[in-house]
């Protein structure tokens, strides 16, 4: 799968070395399943937004927050994946393509995990916005879209992380994690996870997240069984 931070993803090619095609769809037998919690808890930090043009679609000054945590310390939209998986799993059936809209100036979503192929970009505002999403450092795609309702389909077809930005209005930014395998999880509002069917094996498990970065730890998972889990993420 695929790895972030706003400044720092552009220095951790963590899967682009993967090919999507390294990864055989194979039964799965006697397979286990792991589930658990990833969690923040320092204070929030927090980014200043000041919206330079555009100020009747794009809003005014605001405080937005650089991890999702919730009451409970759950972190949100964190990526949760294990890393370099063989063989296992099918994908599951495709029911519509992912999407990335853009609605006052805001990427939505602004984190989401999405399988190598195509992906609808979107834009929801009456204004310019030229979308530009890379791959490290190299271009990925990079779309003007002056209309709104516009919609143009592009494809992302290496794993790794893809950092999108406007070009436009520069405090815009998002982040796609193209995945290597469907062994992953996108975290809830509670900062819960699940990743099932897994083969049983030792693997390195990954969680990340744009601000802390990434955790890797190992997990053995026994077939038939959950291996339970409690995360915490830290700045690096």
């Amino acid at each position: 799968m695929n790895r972030f931070s706003a400044s720092k993803w552009v220095a951790v090619p963590a899967l682009l070395a993967a090919s999507a095609l390294a990864y055989e769809v194979a039964p799965v037998s006697g397979g286990g399943r792991i589930e658990g919690k990833v969690s923040f808890q320092g204070p929030v930090p927090v980014k200043k937004i000041i919206p330079t043009k555009d100020k009747d679609i794009c809003g005014g000054p605001r405080d937005e927050p650089q991890i999702r945590v919730g009451a409970d310390k759950g972190v949100q939209d964190a990526v949760v994946y294990l890393k370099a998986v063989s063989k296992g799993k099918a994908w599951g059936v495709v029911d519509k393509t992912p999407v990335l809209d853009q609605e006052r100036c805001i990427f939505k979503p602004s984190v989401q995990v999405v399988r190598p192929g195509k992906i609808d970009i979107r834009n929801s505002d009456p204004i310019l916005h030229n979308t530009h999403g890379f791959y490290g450092q190299r271009t990925a795609f990079n779309l003007a879209m002056p209309d709104k309702g516009m919609k143009i389909t592009s494809e992302l077809p290496r794993v790794g992380l893809v950092r999108v930005e406007c070009d436009a209005h520069g405090w815009m930014l998002a982040h796609i994690h193209v995945a290597d395998s469907p062994y992953y999880a996108l975290t809830g509002s509670d900062g819960s996870f699940s990743i099932t069917d897994v083969p049983p094996g030792t693997y390195t498990l990954v969680a990340a997240q744009n601000y802390t970065g990434d955790n890797e730890m190992q997990v053995t998972v026994k077939g038939g069984e959950t291996t339970k889990l409690t995360i915490e993420l830290k700045k690096k």
